[in-house]
């Protein structure tokens, strides 16, 4: 992988960024570094310049790769930079516990709040037994326990998904799989507390709704949410996925963030600043906190049944169709 501007990794469509990147570092070693203050300037403008230009004009397969970023913040960074006195809850008191998702309690803001998240894990180890994102049945009995156990002392409840879907092995079939969450489906859409979700990465299908159902969902600006990957719609319809049938994959599933608010999928999109979250991540958490602050106060206003009949309302009126008289 290529080491860039202090980055581990970096996406095909930022080449030209990454040619700027090696000129102003080379500047800079230099030993009379102040005598090219002027070029350098120059440089870091036209690099700033470009890198906005990029990410303003992404296409949806290189949104998908801007999602995928290994240096992309999780759900335990969020937690991090934007929440106080977190304490982590586990297990699903079934089975077990799942590292693919983080529960707890915390502070947001002035608003304490049960926070419940996809966790991918950033070195090897932690990927593994992350299942990279990919959640166990036991994670969303988990995370469905923590919601409720949220419901019984009025808690605001924050999600963040961040999947590229749930877990497809033998073992999470056996254990309920899908069961497991068909049931978060129906019992986050009558929770009597309000439920506020933020895709800040990907939002892969089933696994993603698991942790979906809210009164607000917003989406970071270059995340992705679709009842499929790329790799796995052009699998099926071309039976081969390379980098042509992935990007028209990519294309048809209208997955970007504009597209799922077009369509009235989501509520709001966070804009990310040039350059994606995994460049300026305390700016992007401090747009999420804000998101998430002010959605709060708006919901608290409203009683445990009128949340429940409004969530209702708004799931009910997604894919209705007006016939024309």
């Amino acid at each position: 992988m290529t080491k860039t501007n202090g980055y581990n990794y970096a996406l095909p469509f930022e080449q030209p960024v990454i040619d700027l990147d090696r000129q102003i570092e080379t500047l800079k070693d230099r030993a009379d570094a102040n005598s090219y203050a002027e070029e350098l300037a120059k440089l870091s403008e036209s690099r700033d310049s470009l890198l906005a230009k990029l990410y303003r004009d992404l296409e949806p397969w290189d949104v998908v790769r801007v999602a995928r970023h290994p240096d992309r913040p999780q759900t335990s960074d969020y937690i991090s930079m934007i929440c106080r006195d977190f304490r982590e809850l586990h297990g699903d008191r079934h089975f077990g516990d799942d590292p693919a998702i983080i529960t707890g309690f915390g502070r947001i803001g002035p608003h304490k709040v049960m926070i419940v998240g996809h966790e991918k894990g950033r070195t090897t180890a932690e990927k593994v037994a992350c299942h990279f994102g990919c959640a166990h049945p036991e994670g969303y009995r988990k995370a469905l326990l923590k919601m409720k156990l949220a419901e019984k002392f009025r808690l605001p409840i924050v999600t963040f998904i961040d999947t590229p879907g749930a877990y497809p092995g033998v073992k999470a079939e056996e254990r309920g799989q899908a069961e497991a969450i068909a049931v978060n489906l129906r019992e986050m859409s009558r929770l009597k507390t309000p439920i506020v979700c933020v895709v800040i990465g990907e939002g892969g299908s089933g696994g993603a709704l698991g942790l979906g159902v809210g009164d607000r969902v917003a989406m970071l600006s270059n995340s992705w949410y679709s009842v499929i990957s790329p790799e796995g719609c052009a699998a099926i319809l071309w039976k081969e996925a390379n980098e042509e049938t992935n990007q028209a994959a990519a294309t048809a599933l209208s997955l970007t963030a504009r597209d799922n608010l077009r369509h009235g999928l989501i509520d709001d999109v966070i804009e990310e600043a040039p350059g994606g979250a995994h460049r300026h991540r305390q700016q992007v958490a401090d747009r999420i906190q804000q998101w998430l602050v002010d959605q709060i106060r708006e919901l608290r206003r409203f009683k445990g049944q009128t949340l429940v009949r409004l969530r209702y309302e708004k799931l009910r009126r997604i894919g209705a169709v007006a016939r024309a008289e």
